[in-house]
């Protein structure tokens, strides 16, 4: 995916300010940044949820305008941070819709397996006739991303995955995520507020500030002091464990 001179404003007020960046392919990416640098706004626009208001945006060579809605819906998925549901839904049921852009709400066979190997992918095929308003915030959140791997995109976008998680399933989550990538060959684009994490997990993070592209690099080459701290404008110490570089806020 490559962006270019990607802009967007609200009322006057300019949002994103000339983005250009390529998302590598096969790759686990995560946007990171204080709150109101645009991360959320250039992933709306990226699926399309946005229309930019000038800039060159392509999926696989092709201007993202240009792609037919059902046919886009087959290459890229988002995942918003806060999702209308009926909580009346069964699992299985809020799995399925991942399978609209190929069936239209008439599940055949193949859409049925698809279904399946999601929820057996998030391990919880066991809860697929249970109703949604039941569940955990862990769970829900695995039917979510199940719902997403079902629609079986090569790109997949998750607009702050993690909040209301806590510790154990934000991990158990990134493990699964980072698991899509290796062994499913997905894209995946997460916006995340806790850099610690996804120094941990993500091959690659692209920083923003004030609507800007501040930095972007593999994980390590971002994780530096200098960075960090003109990017969120603090003192950081930066430690390192097994390999990976962790921030110490002071």
């Amino acid at each position: 995916m490559q962006l270019k001179d990607i802009r967007k404003s609200f009322g006057g007020q300019l949002i994103l300010d000339d983005i250009g960046l390529e998302i590598a392919a096969g790759k686990f990416t995560a946007f990171i940044g204080p709150n109101g640098a645009g991360k959320s706004t250039l992933l709306s626009v990226m699926s399309r949820l946005l229309k930019k208001d000038q800039g060159f945006l392509s999926i696989k060579g092709r201007e993202i305008e240009a792609w037919n809605s059902r046919e886009l819906a087959k290459e890229l998925t988002m995942l918003k941070q806060k999702i209308n549901y009926q909580s009346k839904l069964t699992v299985e049921e809020l799995v399925s819709f991942g399978r609209f852009p190929y069936s239209q709400d008439r599940l055949t066979k193949e859409d049925w397996e698809q279904i399946e190997q999601a929820l057996c992918y998030l391990d919880i095929a066991s809860l697929k006739e249970r109703y949604i308003d039941t569940l955990s915030g862990g769970q829900l959140q695995r039917v979510f991303i199940a719902m997403v791997l079902a629609q079986d995109t090569d790109f997949i976008l998750l607009d702050e995955p993690l909040n209301n998680l806590d510790i154990k399933q934000s991990i158990a989550m990134m493990k699964i995520l980072r698991s899509l990538v290796d062994d499913l060959g997905k894209t995946i684009v997460i916006v995340i507020h806790d850099i610690n994490i996804a120094s941990q997990y993500v091959d690659e993070i692209v920083a923003f500030k004030e609507g800007k592209l501040f930095y972007k690099g593999r994980t390590d080459q971002v994780m530096q002091k200098e960075i960090l701290d003109n990017l969120y404008e603090m003192d950081i110490t930066l430690g390192e464990i097994r390999g990976k570089k962790i921030c110490i806020y002071v």
